[in-house]
């Protein structure tokens, strides 16, 4: 197991590679810089949290690797004052850096065995701003829209019409 110390190490060495891929927000480097990795895989996985590389959640599902996630959000290019709709929580890894870059941020994961441990670790990192939803992300949330972006992290076979 890796230390805290180091921990923070290896995450403020993925900012690093991050940059040198050419991720230049400082906003979203800075959210990177804060978001815990490894807390968001399974403890077995936690020295691996901070390469970049998708790693198993379990469900048949994955935790996207750093740069593809950097990338996304790269374009998403979310505002402070933003509400963003995210389409997969997984989990919440990426929900939590959203957490950090929007004024809220409402998430949906259809397997509930994602979702349930993916809100305790956003509420334990006191993200307030951040709402999960287990619900099948073709709907949205209509209750919570307008968005100013969405982003989806699962596959769909087309874009939903109502999102």
């Amino acid at each position: 197991m890796i230390a805290g110390e180091a921990r923070r190490g290896r995450r403020l060495a993925l900012v690093e590679k991050l940059k040198a891929r050419g991720i230049k927000s400082p906003r979203l480097l800075a959210a990177f810089g804060k978001v815990p990795r490894h807390l968001f895989v399974e403890e077995a996985l936690a020295d691996q949290a901070y390469e970049d590389c998708s790693l198993p959640l379990g469900e048949k599902q994955t935790i996207s690797q750093p740069s593809m996630v950097a990338l996304m959000l790269s374009l998403l290019a979310v505002q402070p004052t933003d509400r963003i709709l995210e389409i997969g929580t997984g989990s919440g890894y990426q929900t939590a850096l959203l957490g950090h870059l929007a004024d809220q941020v409402y998430s949906i994961e259809r397997i509930a065995s994602l979702a349930r441990p993916a809100t305790r670790r956003l509420r334990e990192m006191g993200l307030t701003n951040v709402h999960v939803k287990t619900f099948d992300g073709t709907y949205g949330w209509r209750d919570r829209a307008p968005f100013q972006g969405i982003v989806v992290t699962a596959g769909a076979p087309k874009i939903p019409r109502t999102l």
